[in-house]
């Protein structure tokens, strides 16, 4: 086996297991070779020397240390794993439309066989009718339940169950024993650290600032149209298997591991990448330091995540704007709630990649919340889902319209009492940075906060200021 080989074989089992760059964290060169440092060495921990640590931060370290103890161990063991790459420019509930997959497999810290294919292949094996969430039949008539349309759920283990339940209709035979989510997003990210990219046999450079962009061209423009033949559709992804290569040369050729490894640490913390694991131990370590992509359904206070499907078949979300307003009203005899969802569609004009914008959202609110009044969102109809009421509706927000104020207002149960009052807002997977604006209204006085905030956020009524 060359050096390359094994190079991009070590290196893709830690795309799976700890994600894009992060796993680069864990190799050192020697001899010009790359070799995996196992065992007592954790590079990891080296790698916090340089870095200034927040208690989070070491928390985040002692995990990963933990997961790399545990799943580079050489006991004879072939482990398998499915990565499931998702494009964040189509939003879905779970992160980005489910495209293409992979499916590893590793064995004493080696992967011994790895499979990439387009997710509609597997889907066209599925012969089982299983009805779809009904927002895909409406808009979008989809009949027929399917893997790419699986993680229809803010929440990334119930993605992972029915990710599952579809490969398993296909045909696969294997048990996973975890499954990686990857948006879109990181792709651009990555090549800030390896440079501007341009894939064997292919004419176009892909840079970080427009790298995903241009891959969507590559990958879906010139197959537009009735009259591309069905194998050429079929092939039209094999540009990833090259430029995964590519990536994974240039990135283990940095010898910069603090780079790498906080390009990892970041992505995870945004969601971009989520970490499900069978092993209970494992979960539970990812899920303590919010890895897991989980909707949290043991906060007892004041709640929001807002979470869109769209369904317009189209990248549109690359150009939609979002912000929330959230007022919360305690002056009457029951608390009431104002969440206001803006979104703006900045697409310049409608064309083969971007249109107006069709979303179904849907607003998780504390369970017991009551539905009372809304504004530009048609349907809307209230439902129970992971410990919460939901409020969900349809918005369109058009190109050049500017901001559309979809806006919910309920009651909010009782149990929410100004007294040490506190919100977490979760953002959904595949959403960039979200400005948030919260007001606060009791007999005494009103208080705001203003943040943008790239990952699920806790505010109390104390760290508010009061408004003059």
């Amino acid at each position: 086996m060359n050096s390359f080989s094994r190079r991009q074989k070590i290196f893709f089992a830690l795309i799976l297991l700890l994600v894009i760059g992060l796993g680069a964290g864990f190799f050192y060169a020697k001899n010009n070779k790359t070799e995996f440092a196992a065992g007592g060495l954790s590079l990891f921990q080296k790698v916090s020397k340089f870095l200034p640590l927040s208690t989070d931060t070491k928390k985040e370290i002692e995990v990963v240390d933990k997961l790399v103890s545990e799943l580079t161990k050489k006991d004879g063991v072939t482990r398998t794993y499915l990565l499931m790459l998702q494009n964040n420019h189509e939003l879905r509930p779970g992160g980005g439309f489910l495209g293409q997959y992979a499916v590893v497999k590793v064995k004493d810290g080696e992967v011994i066989s790895q499979k990439f294919e387009d997710a509609n292949l597997l889907d066209q094996r599925i012969n089982a009718k299983v009805t779809p969430p009904y927002p895909l039949t409406r808009k979008m008539q989809i009949k027929k339940w399917k893997f790419r349309d699986s993680n229809f759920s803010p929440d990334f283990p119930t993605n992972v169950e029915k990710a599952e339940y579809f490969y398993r209709l296909a045909g696969g035979g294997e048990k996973f024993d975890g499954v990686v989510a990857v948006n879109g997003d990181v792709f651009n990210r990555v090549l800030e650290l390896t440079g501007p990219l341009t894939p064997t046999g292919y004419n176009t450079t892909f840079t970080s600032q427009d790298g995903a962009i241009k891959l969507q061209e590559v990958v879906e423009r010139a197959y537009l149209g009735d009259d591309v033949p069905a194998e050429s559709k079929q092939a039209r992804k094999n540009i990833m298997k090259v430029l995964t290569a590519e990536i994974i040369t240039k990135l283990t050729s940095l010898n910069n591991i603090p780079k790498v490894a906080e390009l990892g640490l970041d992505e995870l913390r945004k969601k971009n990448v989520m970490i499900n694991f069978e092993d209970p131990n494992l979960q539970s370590l990812v899920e303590s330091v919010n890895w897991a992509g989980k909707v949290n359904q043991e906060w007892t206070g004041d709640y929001l995540m807002f979470v869109d499907a769209n369904l317009g078949a189209l990248k549109t979300d690359y150009y939609v704007k979002r912000r929330i307003d959230y007022t919360v009203d305690f002056t009457g005899e029951k608390p009431f709630a104002t969440a206001v969802y803006v979104y703006n569609n900045t697409a310049p004009t409608n064309d083969w990649r971007t249109s107006d914008y069709h979303t179904y959202v849907r607003a998780y609110v504390p369970k017991g919340s009551t539905y009372k009044e809304r504004f530009m969102i048609n349907a809307v109809a209230p439902g129970e889902d992971l410990g919460r009421t939901f409020i969900g509706g349809y918005v369109d927000a058009e190109i050049n319209q500017g901001d559309v104020t979809t806006t919910l207002k309920y009651e909010l149960p009782e149990t929410i009492t100004p007294d040490n009052y506190s919100l977490m807002i979760q953002k959904q997977s595949g959403i960039g940075t979200l400005p948030v604006h919260i007001k606060i209204i009791t007999k005494e006085k009103t208080v705001e906060q203003s943040a943008d905030i790239i990952h699920d956020t806790t505010f109390t009524f104390q760290e508010t200021e009061e408004k003059k």
